[in-house]
């Protein structure tokens, strides 16, 4: 696969540089699941931080094949992250620099690549991947009155917002409490298709809607009501429900 071979590639070029302690892969890598649509997620540890210089990181890239364009993934909350787009063959690539320090804290554990004195394995045994989960109560606190907004929009007429909100509702809310519920880590809706019940994706494709009021408000009273089943099935009494605001 493509990505493979620019992973190899890019093993031996970094090899070369004294201030990489280290080379690792995430993603689909790890649960052998790369095909011809997937990226490819490179972790590129390092003695001297290189996440604080775009130039640097940019540098980096630059060294590791036909480099086309990149830039940092602060719209995904990771600022260290240099999101890139190869050609010869065209690939995407996550280039992820962190220090030592920071390759203890991780949502997943990497496959190694390259490992100059054995360190990112000391510091994978001596740490606990964790992911992420969504907070019950931090949901709760806010999906009434989400469902208030959507509503004021489709009565004034801003379709598309409205349309662009049960997108945001499926990736925040429905899907990560879909995949929890189907034994799933909570990556939004990332291929929820294949990995949910058939009931349950039935129930998720009901709230995609057509550009109509009409459609626009089925689809927001399938959300609710999917919402209420996930949350019977997920939250246990520690979460507060707002039933008034529910009610009103």
């Amino acid at each position: 696969m493509i990505q493979q071979e620019f992973a190899n590639k890019a093993k031996k070029i970094l090899q070369q540089d004294d201030n990489v302690i280290g080379v690792a892969v995430s993603g689909s890598w790890l649960t052998n699941e790369i095909d011809e649509f997937s990226d490819l997620d490179l972790i590129i540890v390092t003695h001297q931080r290189i996440s604080d210089h775009k130039s640097k990181m940019l540098d980096y890239a630059k060294r590791l094949g036909n480099f086309l364009s990149g830039f940092t993934g602060e719209h995904v909350g990771e600022p260290r992250l240099l999101i890139c787009l190869y050609d010869n063959p065209l690939l995407h690539v996550d280039l992820k620099f962190v220090t030592l320090e920071e390759f203890h804290l991780r949502i997943e554990t990497p496959t190694i690549l390259f490992d100059r004195n054995g360190l990112l394995e000391k510091a994978i045994n001596d740490s606990q991947a964790e992911f992420p989960y969504p907070d019950y109560q931090w949901i709760e606190d806010r999906f009434w009155t989400w469902i208030h907004y959507a509503l004021l929009k489709i009565g004034r007429g801003e379709y598309f917002e409205a349309y662009d909100f049960m997108g945001f509702l499926r990736m925040v809310v429905l899907g990560p409490l879909l995949h929890i519920k189907n034994g799933n880590l909570p990556r939004g809706v990332r291929k929820i298709e294949s990995q949910i019940e058939r009931e349950d994706l039935e129930k998720l494709k009901h709230t995609l809607p057509a550009y109509s009021k009409q459609s626009l408000l089925d689809s927001l009273r399938n959300a609710v009501a999917l919402y209420r089943q996930l949350r019977v099935v997920l939250f246990d009494d520690t979460v507060i429900l707002h039933k008034n605001t529910e009610k009103k």
